[in-house]
């Protein structure tokens, strides 16, 4: 496996478990604390910005040899993560419309990947 790739998918691990974080976060954000600082000083709110912290090192490792230029375009696989992953633990509708601009995101991703 070239160097490349292999740091391409650190990259893509990165940008998932960081939407695992957001998934976390929000899980947080929908019940209720008993007070502001259990609000931010719960499980899944530390563990959640745990997750971020390792999703930026896996970022900046990748960016050891993945080019700047490529690196938006891995980081919007995100939006595909956030869908999917509101879908399975929030019941979030995918409608046509977020459907067909996911469909935009990685039809992009696919021609830039390409190089067409």
């Amino acid at each position: 496996m070239s160097q490349l790739v292999a740091y391409s998918l650190l990259y893509l691990f990165g940008t998932l478990i960081s939407a695992l974080a957001q998934v976390l976060l929000k899980k947080s954000a929908l019940r209720r604390h008993e007070s502001r600082l259990a609000e931010y000083l719960n499980p899944l709110v530390i563990v959640g910005y745990a997750i971020f912290f390792a999703a930026t090192l896996c970022t900046m490792f990748a960016y050891r040899v993945v080019p700047l230029s490529l690196g938006p375009v891995l980081e919007s696989t995100s939006y595909v993560y956030v869908a999917v992953f509101g879908r399975v633990f929030f019941n979030e509708r995918l409608t046509r419309r977020k459907a067909l601009a996911l469909a935009l995101i990685v039809g992009g991703i696919f021609i830039y990947a390409l190089g067409v």
